[in-house]
């Protein structure tokens, strides 16, 4: 996603006060240490080969890094004006959190 803050913004835009954006993410920690595992290295590889270029490939281009852990996507949830950010579950492959309106 070349402009994640963007996105936030126009989906907090489209919800009613109160809504909530789930958000399903590969699972990654904020500090690359404890990502070194066999899913994390998967995980770093294929966002280098594909999710950063891409990235970066569009108009904004933000790149939010080969592995954006759940404060990176706090970050962006709230730049976009979501005032709640939390995580709902999680698997040994995805994050899922939530950030209501």
């Amino acid at each position: 996603m070349g402009d994640p803050a963007g996105a936030a913004r126009h989906i907090h835009q489209a919800l009613k006060p109160g809504g909530a954006w789930m958000i399903v993410e590969p699972f990654a920690h904020d500090a690359l240490e404890q990502n070194i595992n066999p899913v994390g290295r998967l995980y770093y590889s294929a966002s280098t080969l594909v999710c950063v270029p891409t990235s970066l490939n569009q108009e904004v281009g933000t790149a939010l890094g080969a592995q954006a852990g759940e404060g990176r996507l706090r970050e962006v949830a709230k730049s976009g004006g979501f005032r709640q950010f939390r995580r709902a579950a999680e698997t040994p492959f995805n994050l899922i959190l939530e950030a209501r309106h």
